[in-house]
């Protein structure tokens, strides 16, 4: 199907971000969390919700203040007991600290900044776990604040629904067009879209029966074209 417009130019994803603005209102990510706090978080929350993953790493910190009691604790597991996966995450978990243990003991990983972000996101993905969406929200989402899009399952189903990747896209690939389509965008920037998106895809673009007719972004959504039938995109 021939759309009216090019997918992946800037304007197109600033316009996603504008019309995801007047349904959701502007997003104002935090970024509170040290690097490696962000990389723990990151690392116990895929395919969990918010609040669950919240719970489990509130647990840890408590749990073992210190991150090398952490990476030596026998009993990740049950803390983190009520997330996916919680026997694979918590031998990640154990193994990624014991990992960095050994070159920055302290911890502190504040030096990725230095690398940029091409070297700090391959630095991360040597570890136990790490892929693209936890190596790009620790960057993101902690205090380092660098630009890296981070892109869950939410992002990447709307995404591929959208037009901006091919159906069969994994997480890399889509983080890969997206940078490229956003040059010059603020890690705020970046996440604030992160933020919208997710909100959409939690909302109104679900994995089952999206709502494509309440959808803001539907104008110039391939897979809603594709419902609707044969038609003329109208400018904006």
């Amino acid at each position: 199907m021939q759309m009216a417009f090019s997918f992946w130019a800037t304007e197109d994803m600033a316009w996603v971000r504008d019309r995801l603005r007047r349904r959701f209102g502007h997003a104002e990510p935090t970024c509170a969390r040290t690097p490696i706090g962000q990389l723990v978080k990151s690392l116990i929350s895929g395919r969990t919700r918010d609040e669950v993953s919240l719970g489990a790493y509130r647990r840890l910190i408590e749990a073992y203040p210190r991150w090398s009691d952490m990476g030596a604790a026998t009993d990740l597991e049950r803390l983190i007991g009520d997330v996916t996966f919680p026997d694979v995450k918590a031998r990640h978990l154990g193994k990624t600290l014991a990992a960095i243990a050994i070159h920055r003991p302290d911890f502190d990983l504040a030096f990725l900044s230095d690398l940029g972000d091409p070297g700090a996101l391959a630095w991360l993905e040597r570890l136990p776990g790490v892929g693209r969406k936890v190596s790009a929200s620790t960057l993101n989402f902690s205090t380092l604040r660098m630009p890296a899009f981070v892109v869950d399952t939410h992002i990447l189903r709307i995404l591929c629904r959208f037009g901006f990747v091919r159906s069969n896209a994994d997480t890399r690939t889509a983080y890969d067009l997206t940078m490229a389509a956003l040059p010059g965008w603020r890690a705020a920037d970046l996440a604030e879209l992160h933020v919208l998106m997710k909100l959409l895809g939690q909302t109104t673009c679900r994995v089952a029966h999206p709502d494509c007719r309440s959808c803001p972004i539907s104008r110039r959504c391939r897979t809603a074209a594709y419902l609707r039938g044969p038609t003329t995109v109208p400018a904006e």
